[in-house]
């Protein structure tokens, strides 16, 4: 089973929320997940972002992949380098 780590949309039409969730490659975007381990606002200035580093860093070590934005999150909140 491959491990993503990737964003799970949420919020109205035109007012998009994500949260960062742990998921099964193959399940949808939106569909069945195993852990959250945050979210974010691309709303807000500057967008608010809160990943818990202890969860993401474990499932990261025990080899879950990071799409490309939240890999950019992850390098922000400076939990990867």
């Amino acid at each position: 089973m491959a491990v993503k780590i990737r964003l799970k949309r949420l919020g109205a039409k035109k007012t998009p929320f994500y949260r960062v969730v742990v998921a099964d490659e193959r399940s949808p975007r939106d569909g069945k997940f195993i852990e959250e381990i945050g979210y974010y606002n691309p709303l807000t200035d500057p967008a608010d972002i809160k990943i818990d580093a202890e969860k993401a860093t474990k499932w990261l070590a025990n080899g879950a992949q990071p799409t490309d934005t939240v890999r950019a999150l992850l390098k922000k909140s400076e939990i990867i380098k």
